[in-house]
């Protein structure tokens, strides 16, 4: 891998690492705004997968859906596919709370943020054990 790739591998991973702390701290708080805390938790994934797919030079068009990334990733590692369960409830995450909807609710339940985070945190910490420690957030 060269430098380019390292650095910009780097740049997701550190974002990705970024959502889910604001994730983490901000769900200490209030449950009103569990709401954007599991959209952070649906982008924290999403930014480790594409900061994998870069690592390897895998192309990928502009999505927020994991189910559609994670095939991607599977194609360089078999070991993705482990995570549909992951990606199937916090894909998701990314368009379900984030607009105001007349037939959906505005929150998800504490325990619908909880599984969102634990299902991130897993997506992440998985893609931080295959790539190189280079990689990885400073």
């Amino acid at each position: 891998m060269d430098q380019a790739a390292i650095d910009s591998t780097r740049r997701w991973l550190t974002k990705a690492a970024h959502v889910l702390v604001n994730a983490e701290r901000s769900s200490a708080g209030d449950d009103e705004v569990l709401d954007t805390c599991v959209y952070h938790c649906q982008q924290a994934a999403e930014k480790a997968l594409k900061g994998s797919l870069l690592a390897h030079a895998v192309t990928f068009t502009k999505t927020h859906s994991l189910v559609l990334l994670l095939p991607l990733c599977s194609s360089i590692n078999a070991s993705f596919q482990q995570w549909r369960t992951e990606a199937s409830i916090l894909s998701p995450l990314a368009f379900t709370f984030r607009y105001p909807d007349d037939f959906a609710p505005l929150n998800p339940t504490r325990a619908e943020f909880d599984e969102a985070l634990a299902a991130a945190r897993r997506i992440y910490d998985f893609v931080l054990s295959v790539l190189p420690s280079e990689t990885h957030p400073t």
